[in-house]
């Protein structure tokens, strides 16, 4: 299981180098990291969770806000777990979807006021991607959001699986994750319609073939 809470900054942060990441940290500016990073300064308490290989950057800057962190690595835990069981009456792969919510997605009761969901449901197999953020709204306190990216197209430079590190600032630092394929570019249409329960959202701009929304319970 890839999930974890911290509540104050770890006294041991792994080294860049560990499986999972590679290469040096870009940076890029996010409208959305900047709209939520106000919130993040303003209130306290706040329980957050990150979605991704462990980031000892997210973990600092949001447990120095008084916040508590709760991790989870769903691309990871989507793409090498055994959760396709065979195959239905129409041909198409069956999933174990409650054994992967019950791994990756077990809050114990837990809800949440942010969720930086980076690109994570870019990545997922598409049996996984509505129950996902059906489990994400089931555990997102009202008024609470989700930071969610989403490319606008399959290919190119730009669609390789990343880790997004938080800054103080308005950028964010984008570092080359596990090699797992892009499936799919959601349109407008498509994001709206998965995130019809949703209150509102928010969309900032980008130039890089990624749009950025910020998403209300």
């Amino acid at each position: 299981m890839h999930s974890h809470w911290f509540g104050k900054k770890p006294e041991i942060a792994p080294p860049a180098s560990v499986q999972g990441l590679a290469g040096p940290r870009v940076l890029r500016h996010s409208g959305g990291w900047a709209a939520l990073r106000r919130r993040l300064q303003a209130d306290s308490g706040l329980h957050a969770m990150d979605i991704g290989y462990t980031s000892p950057s997210n973990i600092n800057y949001l447990t120095d806000l008084g916040h508590s962190v709760f991790l989870a690595d769903v691309v990871h835990d989507a793409c090498t777990g055994n959760w396709q069981t065979g195959a239905g009456p129409d041909g198409k792969p069956d999933w174990n979807v409650e054994g992967f919510l019950e791994q990756s997605l077990n809050f114990s009761g837990r809800t949440f006021d942010v969720v930086l969901l980076w690109t994570a449901l870019d990545y997922l197999p598409e049996a996984l991607v509505a129950p996902v953020v059906e489990r994400l709204f089931e555990a997102t306190n009202p008024d609470g959001q989700v930071l969610a990216f989403f490319h606008t197209r399959t290919h190119g430079v730009e669609t390789a699986h990343c880790r997004f590190h938080v800054t103080a600032g308005d950028d964010v630092e984008v570092q080359l994750a596990e090699p797992f394929p892009i499936q799919r570019a959601f349109t407008n249409r498509s994001i709206k319609e998965l995130f019809a329960a949703w209150s509102d959202y928010r969309q900032f701009l980008a130039k890089d073939s990624v749009s950025e929304l910020l998403i209300t319970r």
